[in-house]
């Protein structure tokens, strides 16, 4: 199974949860604290993954699965 990761910049609120439950996946920008996502078909930490997800607050997080 493969996890394919998108981010909306745009509708991030900078609450950084995704980078602190999943931190080989998400980071934050240093100028504005919105998501960078480090990297989008990750192959490990799954479990990880799909919680960052689902906490988002703001929504600005999705995946697909293939």
């Amino acid at each position: 199974m493969s996890l394919r990761i998108s981010a909306d910049r745009d509708r991030c609120i900078a609450s950084g949860m995704c980078a602190l439950l999943a931190g080989a996946v998400f980071d934050q920008d240093d100028t504005d604290g919105r998501v960078l996502l480090l990297d989008p078909i990750p192959r490990t930490d799954h479990t990880a993954v799909r919680e960052a997800v689902e906490t988002c607050p703001s929504g600005a997080l999705s995946l697909t699965e293939s």
